[in-house]
């Protein structure tokens, strides 16, 4: 069977492996000259299994006003607000209620459960580098209250046998030693004891070379502009370089998904989240992080990879707005300095970073059929593409194959969007 997997992003690539791993012919398309070049490229390096967590939390709502009264906020929108980005945001906010959370919640630790399995299983077939580590991650508390709101999600990790342990300050210093600054401020942390961090970027470009020996093509520097259809399928790809056709088709474009789509009356509520990162050299070792660290608070993330620290946070609404944004720059340098303090090697060579989440408003990806019985989906990941690329490119591969999925795919496909189709015909 030929597929033709469009974006080469790491979903775009894991899709590929997998497919080929199952004995198709895949070629992928992309506009940029190589793989991972957009939001996987410098994203925040975590493996986040156990804290995969909906943005629309029941306490966002009230986060937003007491972020907007303090002057500062993770949270930032464009004042020229789109129509698009009222949709999402309203979206969202249908979501930030106990049950809505709980269900979203379940379904992306899923999902990331059987990512991380994946991940293991092909780490035991070839050595891949892409300077990871395995040494959890820890959600840091400021105060009882955050470990109050912690406890639903508690609740939730037991479902999932989800080991994680809960620490006081000195519990928090003892995992994390750099932060023996500031434990006089913490109040303790949630430690996942199986989370992993790793280089996006690095591990893309590694599974790009094995898919190229399994024979898989890449066709970079091809803008996608638009399908044909015929009689309830895809019958071609039209690109600058002319038309590409297949016998099935997977679109994994991230942000960029719901432009191609609706031009087939496919509407998915994706929309470009707009993050930043910066990436800075480490000046000692043990004032460094040692793995990844959340500030759930001030919604920003910091990750040791290999001798840099990478700073990753801010969700910026303003569609498809690439300028990369000083006070942005700044926020990430001072929720470094927060936490920590000696870290990092004062220098103006930063890798000031941005690129566009694709994040739904239940946070939670999109994989499977569409109306069109040979075109499917594999994206809508958010700020989560990186934690579940391994097991959603296994479950798409199985999908497409017509294998029996290894996980359930209750509440994963686009048909939980009832407004989503628009077109005349019934769910392939």
């Amino acid at each position: 069977m030929n597929v033709l997997v469009l974006g080469a992003g790491i979903i775009g690539t894991t899709s590929a492996y997998f497919l080929a791993k199952q004995g198709h012919n895949v070629t992928v398309v992309d506009r940029q000259k190589s793989v991972a070049m957009e939001t996987s490229h410098a994203n925040a390096g975590q493996l986040s299994y156990a804290f995969s967590s909906p943005w629309a939390t029941p306490s966002l709502p009230l986060s937003l006003i007491k972020w907007t009264l303090g002057g500062t906020s993770p949270l930032v929108v464009n004042p020229n607000v789109s129509l698009e980005t009222i949709k999402f945001m309203y979206r969202t906010y249908k979501n930030c209620n106990p049950n809505s959370y709980e269900i979203n919640k379940s379904r992306m630790l899923r999902i990331a459960n059987y990512s991380q399995k994946t991940l293991i299983d092909l780490e035991s077939k070839f050595d891949i580098n892409y300077e990871h580590r395995k040494q959890g991650s820890l959600q840091l508390f400021w105060s009882p209250k955050d470990l109050e709101k912690a406890k639903q999600d508690m609740a939730i990790l037991k479902k999932f046998n989800i080991q994680y342990e809960v620490l006081d300050a000195q519990g928090c210093v003892e995992a994390e030693p750099g932060l023996q600054y500031i434990r006089n401020k913490l109040y303790g942390g949630l430690r996942f004891i199986n989370d992993y961090t790793g280089n996006c970027y690095l591990f893309t470009s590694e599974l790009y070379k094995k898919c190229l020996e399994m024979g898989v093509k890449f066709e970079f520097d091809s803008h996608i502009e638009s399908f044909s259809v015929d009689n309830n399928k895809v019958s071609s790809v039209k690109t600058n370089h002319g038309e590409l056709t297949a016998d099935n088709y997977v679109v994994s474009l991230g942000s960029h998904s719901p432009k191609i789509l609706s031009s087939v009356g496919i509407d998915i509520p994706i929309y470009p989240v707009k993050g930043y990162s910066i990436t800075l050299p480490v000046l000692n070792d043990l004032d460094a992080p040692q793995s990844t660290i959340m500030d759930d608070k001030n919604k920003v993330g910091i990750t040791r990879l290999g001798n840099t620290i990478r700073v990753a946070g801010i969700a910026h609404l303003t569609d498809h707005n690439s300028s990369l944004r000083e006070k942005s720059l700044h926020s990430l340098k001072k929720g470094l300095n927060n936490l920590f303090p000696h870290a990092a090697k004062e220098t103006n060579d930063i890798n000031f970073w941005t690129g566009f989440r694709p994040s739904t408003p239940d946070s939670t990806p999109i994989i499977g059929a569409t109306p069109y019985s040979n075109l499917y989906l594999n994206t809508g990941h958010g700020t989560l593409g990186w934690t579940m690329s391994l097991g959603s490119g296994k479950l798409l591969a199985n999908i497409v194959s017509g294998n029996e999925p290894e996980i359930s795919l209750e509440g994963i496909d686009m048909s939980r969007y009832k407004y989503s189709n628009k077109t005349n015909l019934n769910y392939g």
